[in-house]
């Protein structure tokens, strides 16, 4: 990767950690789910608000490292208005680009090919995997999930 598609991906990601799409809790959230990493302590709380089968909204709020976080804001942009199949299938694509190295990146994904450069860092593709994780819980009506 050229030095300057690195500059511009680290732009992306503190971007999305300074100006989260999405940061807030969700009042009138269908479904929840908490992701937690115990080895770094980024914790995130997603909400999902279904309608007719539908992600009308999605948002998080918690604490965590820049790349949890830009992740975070990514996946609720990813998500928003997908019907459940679509975004559970948008879910397992994100975490495979985000944990295996022959995963190509897929314009659906947004900018999380920003966090490309985690593939290389197995402790970093946690922080990268752990919002859409507790995404797929919720979605799924699950409650907690944890990256250990």
């Amino acid at each position: 990767m050229d030095s300057e598609l690195r500059d511009r991906y680290q732009e992306i990601i503190l971007d999305h950690d300074r100006n989260p799409n999405n940061c807030r809790p969700l009042d009138d959230a269908t479904h929840s789910s908490e992701g937690y990493n115990p080895i770094c302590g980024d914790r995130y709380r997603i909400f999902v608000r279904l309608v007719d089968n539908n992600v009308a909204d999605v948002a998080f709020d918690g604490n965590g490292c820049a790349i949890s976080r830009a992740s975070a804001s990514i996946m609720t942009t990813v998500l928003a208005g997908l019907a459940v199949p679509d975004a559970l299938a948008r879910v397992d694509v994100a975490i495979s680009f985000l944990t295996t190295r022959d995963q190509a990146y897929s314009e659906m994904l947004g900018d999380l090919v920003a966090l490309e450069g985690v593939r290389r860092i197995p402790t970093r593709q946690k922080c990268a995997v752990l919002a859409w994780a507790a995404a797929r819980s919720a979605l799924m009506g699950l409650d907690a999930v944890s990256t250990e």
